[in-house]
């Protein structure tokens, strides 16, 4: 429940604080503060399951680091800028269907009827809040849709590189967060360089982004905005996500984005008094159906998993039960060769 609350004022936190910072700055603080608070998690975990990160494991999250806060986030911030928080939150909370295409197309997985269903109707829910013959912020949709489709991608990159380093999602995301922030500081810094802010002063679509601040506006004033966002929104939200699933199951852990399409919108419109069209509630509403779809079949699929990991034992009890009766008639007979 706080995870969800968390993610579903993301945007309306990023939007209030969108007058007082720069979106590429913002995007720096917050992912670093985030990666701080998930830090002290993410080494218990490693103490306790006896891990030490590496220069190579530094590789894999400088990939997933770059994915997710200098291109995917990078692209969430600006959305917000352009667009409204509510249709910026909804459009950004599919991103478990792009997932889900990227697993198929990456890690060749499987895709269950009920995810495929579930696909096409999110797809449907999305084309019906973008509307495209009656555009009204057309950059901010593209950049919503954009950074969606790169967290899906992030999410399966993460996914394939904890499995092969064997990393839990919270060390994951902790050292991803803390890359990602080094990595776009590094990128902030190159804007100051005076022939890169020159250069870039000369192309419209880039004058924007040039000498980015870093500390701007970083003061008592604003520390309780930027408290909400980096400590309880980024590494709060994160870190109760990841909580809620060691202590029940991923199924239960992903309500957070499917709760998220029905929520933020109410509290946008409540907080920053948004208008809520009649195209965006019937959008909401048929990808809302489509993210309870996806969560029956996760709960089906791992249903059948157990059982499928209980008839594994029950095999593997029967065959060692066989092993000792054949070696009790070894003993007896004196045979040399026994057939099983």
């Amino acid at each position: 429940m706080f995870s969800t609350l968390m993610f579903s004022s993301m945007e309306i936190a990023l939007k209030s604080a969108g007058q007082a910072f720069n979106p590429i700055q913002l995007n720096l603080i917050r992912f670093f503060i985030g990666g701080l608070v998930l830090l002290p998690i993410a080494l218990r975990t490693n103490a306790k399951q006896k891990q030490h990160i590496h220069l190579r494991d530094w590789a894999l999250f400088a990939l997933t680091g770059f994915i997710c806060v200098i291109v995917s986030m990078t692209l969430y911030q600006l959305a917000i800028v352009y667009d409204e928080a509510s249709t910026v939150a909804v459009l950004f909370s599919c991103n478990p269907v792009f997932a889900l295409l990227f697993s198929y197309l990456i890690l060749h997985e499987r895709l269950g009827r009920a995810n495929l269903i579930a696909v096409i109707i999110s797809i449907l829910g999305l084309l019906v809040i973008v509307n495209p013959s009656h555009l009204t912020h057309p950059l901010g949709l593209v950049l919503a849709i954009t950074s969606a489709l790169t967290f899906g991608l992030y999410s399966i990159v993460s996914r394939y590189g904890s499995v092969s380093h064997h990393f839990s999602g919270i060390v994951m995301t902790a050292y991803t967060f803390l890359a990602g922030s080094a990595e776009l500081l590094v990128l902030v810094l190159v804007t100051h360089i005076p022939v890169v802010a020159n250069a870039m002063g000369q192309v419209s679509f880039l004058a924007a982004f040039k000498q980015i601040p870093v500390l701007q506006n970083v003061s008592m004033t604003y520390f309780w905005l930027l408290f909400f966002i980096g400590v309880m929104v980024t590494g709060g939200g994160f870190a109760f996500y990841f909580l809620a699933m060691e202590r029940s199951d991923v199924s239960t852990a992903s309500l957070v984005f499917f709760i998220k399409p029905g929520l933020a919108p109410i509290l946008a419109a409540v907080i920053l008094s948004e208008k809520i069209t009649t195209a965006t509630i019937v959008g909401i509403v048929i990808i809302l159906i489509g993210s309870v779809i996806t969560f029956m079949g996760n709960r089906v699929k791992a249903r059948e998993s157990v059982f499928l990991n209980r008839d594994d034992v029950n095999d593997e009890v029967a065959d060692a039960k066989s092993a000792a009766v054949a070696r009790q008639v070894y003993v007896k007979t004196g045979k040399t060769t026994i057939q099983h």
